[in-house]
């Protein structure tokens, strides 16, 4: 796979977040024999919300367009996430949402079965600080946030370099960011591509950063990096994302 070249995205880089931004409106699903992987990406909350989602919209978006290999349709809609709605997608996306996001039964029904059936899940950053009082979710995404103890620059281990999802960004690389720790070590359950250096933070012990991991016949993956426009706008990120959306989509 080819380096990606870092893309110029017209936005203020945020070195904080806790805005109050208007969602983003959702637009129409693509229509039958798009081109290319359909990825709906939902940018919810109802707890805290980032103030790079705007930088997450236009990042994937440019992404999408200029290698042609997926569209994005963003969206706060949650209407979207019903059998019918979700069937005109190859993914979906839980970005920096968070939240007990207002899904009826049938939603998520709906939701697991699209995954289980074949569709496929990313989830960055607080995709893991939303439904907790689903307890289906937390076992399909692989781990539920605890806390964020570092917000520095620190070190990633990339432990998988032949995985689509974090091939290419060499074994190991250093970014800002607010590294999560979770309520239980996912790595029994999934396959972890990237760890946080601990000794990079002064601490010890093992931090899985990003997995993926199977759902009956669908993929899903989940990292938790994303807190900052500027690692969205970081290629070595982008580079994930885009072998992401490609292997969940069994692409």
């Amino acid at each position: 796979m080819r380096l990606l070249h870092s893309l110029t995205v017209a936005v203020t880089l945020a070195a904080a977040c806790g805005g109050s931004e208007t969602p983003a409106s959702p637009t129409a699903a693509p229509p039958p024999g798009t081109s290319g992987v359909r990825v709906l990406m939902v940018t919810t909350t109802l707890g805290f919300r980032h103030d790079s989602i705007e930088t997450a919209h236009a990042a994937m978006d440019t992404l999408g367009n200029s290698t042609g290999e997926f569209r994005v349709t963003a969206t706060e809609d949650l209407s979207l996430l019903s059998a019918s709605g979700l069937a005109g997608y190859d993914v979906l996306f839980f970005a920096l949402t968070t939240g007990e996001l207002p899904l009826s039964g049938d939603q998520r029904a709906a939701v697991l079965a699209f995954v289980s059936g074949g569709g496929g899940f990313l989830g960055a950053h607080s995709a893991a600080d939303t439904l907790y009082g689903w307890p289906e979710y937390g076992e399909m995404l692989g781990a539920y946030f605890r806390e964020h103890p570092w917000t520095q620059e620190a070190t990633v281990v990339v432990e998988d370099t032949s995985h689509p999802a974090a091939a290419g960004v060499g074994d190991r690389f250093s970014i800002v960011e607010e590294f999560y720790t979770f309520r239980e070590n996912p790595r029994p359950r999934v396959q972890v591509l990237l760890r946080l250096d601990a000794s990079s933070v002064g601490a010890s012990g093992d931090y899985p950063l990003a997995w993926a991991r199977s759902h009956g016949r669908g993929r899903v993956y989940y990292n938790a990096l994303g807190h900052f426009s500027s690692t969205w706008l970081d290629p070595r990120f982008q580079r994930q994302l885009r072998g992401a959306i490609r292997w969940a989509a069994a692409r």
